[in-house]
């Protein structure tokens, strides 16, 4: 539901949806959900966007209230009380502050998806054209992304990417194309797919599936590759499921519940979840959102109780790759990787699924590998999903806050198990003229389980 504009624009009415949307806004939500919040303000020292504006109404505790007098027809839903909830970037760090265990990610998504209900309704539409397009027919779809990104590679290759930028016809591009220029990495050639199925080295311990994803599949493949060559030197059969399909947060985080559930359908039908010890995942968003599936199909479809079952069954096979490992028991890797890390906190791996340590851990056991502790490593650095397309000025501040806490750490290496943070912390230390290399916990893992050299650090 995030936007770049307050302009709503309009589309066809919708008198099914009018039938099924509440009269407004929040109404559908647990009203308790709400009462839970005793508005201490503890949340306000971990809300990212509270800390660049310092406007009550950017933190959790202003946006409860804005909702909640919305849900109460107390207030209207105007287009300044729709800014300061669009501008939430659902990190849930006020989560992990919260003394009272306020569950606002199950505020403020619902929120959303009624607001988005509300207006199609009325024949209107926060995202739409070119945005909505490459978000939610680009994005989710691996194969027409890897196309999509075909003409960047030969600029890459050919130096015309810099032309571009001196000659100054980027700026003729639209906003948010601009933007995907801005957070593309150097696009190398794509590794080969990963095989239906991978054989664990040594005794066998456990059976897994890898989730692939979109985006990630595009450019990360490298990382999958890492994941699955660590969870085989930990005595892990690797399955590669092939019909799986995106997770599914981008359409649920910008209001469209019913693609965001037909994509968990397809994801239920492509992996055996019985037939695993778990579902491992190594993009902390994806993992978020994998988990939340049983949510997510009874907010949605509320009345079908075989779809929550299986999504439930689904859900909780689902494990971050450093979840799986520290509770499989790793190996300890022995090739000495002599370097100076420092470690990015992201925001669904340590607040949406309360997974700081394990990440830690593993990078703890790499011979010879520095971890050099990172000032506010648990504050978003405004990646957000596609929040740092549609939401360019806040997204900004927030990776240009990182980027100077990550330099004073003098690291060689950022690590971080988000693609999102990835893409958006690269692009900021870029800006700043630092190259650094990013990269995720299982490549460095992987690198000394193999005893291979890290990629030449460029200052």
């Amino acid at each position: 539901m995030n936007t770049s504009t307050n302009a709503t624009s309009s589309i066809a009415p919708n008198p099914a949806a009018e039938a099924a949307t509440p009269s407004r806004p929040g109404e559908g939500i647990d009203y308790g959900l709400f009462l839970d919040c005793v508005h201490c303000g503890l949340c306000t020292s971990a809300c990212p966007t509270f800390l660049e504006t310092g406007d009550e109404n950017d933190s959790p505790r202003g946006r409860i209230y804005l909702m909640r007098a919305v849900a109460d027809g107390r207030i209207e839903l105007s287009d300044r009380v729709q800014r300061h909830v669009d501008l939430c970037l659902d990190c849930r760090g006020c989560e992990t502050a919260c003394p009272s265990g306020v569950r606002y990610g199950r505020l403020i998504e619902p929120f959303r998806l009624e607001v988005a209900a509300w207006k199609s309704a009325r024949g209107q539409s926060d995202l739409v054209g070119l945005p909505r397009w490459v978000l939610f027919q680009l994005f989710p779809h691996a194969r027409r992304l890897r196309w999509a990104l075909w003409p960047a590679r030969v600029m890459q290759t050919f130096r015309l990417d810099r032309l571009l930028e001196q000659t100054g016809l980027i700026r003729s591009l639209p906003p948010i194309l601009q933007r995907m220029y801005r957070l593309l990495p150097r696009l190398s050639s794509w590794p080969a797919a990963l095989p239906p199925r991978l054989p664990a080295r040594g005794p066998q311990r456990a059976r897994v599936a890898l989730f692939t994803g979109c985006v990630a599949d595009v450019m990360f493949r490298h990382v999958h590759w890492a994941t699955a060559r660590v969870l085989q030197e930990n005595g892990c059969e690797v399955l590669v499921p092939p019909g799986q399909a995106c997770c599914g947060a981008i359409h649920y985080h910008n209001g469209a519940g019913q693609e965001a559930l037909e994509l968990a359908r397809e994801n239920l039908e492509a992996f055996p979840a019985e037939d695993v010890d778990a579902i491992v995942v190594n993009v902390a968003g994806c993992g978020a959102m994998l988990k939340d599936y049983a949510h997510i199909g009874r907010e949605v479809l509320p009345d079908d109780r075989p779809l929550h079952e299986r999504l439930q069954t689904f859900a909780k096979k689902v494990k971050d790759v450093s979840e799986f490992l520290v509770e499989l028991g790793p190996r300890r890797p022995d090739g000495p990787l002599p370097l100076k890390a420092t470690y990015h906190d992201a925001c669904h791996l340590t607040h949406a699924q309360g997974l700081s340590h394990p990440p830690r851990q593993l990078l703890a056991m790499i011979p010879e590998l520095e971890l050099a502790e990172l000032a506010e490593s648990d504050v978003c650095c405004g990646a957000a999903g596609s929040y740092n397309l549609i939401e360019p000025d806040m997204a900004d501040r927030l990776a240009r806050r990182k980027a100077k806490n990550i330099l004073a750490t003098q690291a060689d290496v950022v690590v971080t198990a988000n693609a999102g943070c990835a893409l958006q912390i690269e692009a900021a230390l870029r800006e700043a003229g630092r190259r650094l290399w990013v990269a995720h916990p299982m490549e460095l893992l992987d690198l000394s389980y193999r005893h291979r050299r890290p990629p030449t650090v460029s200052r």
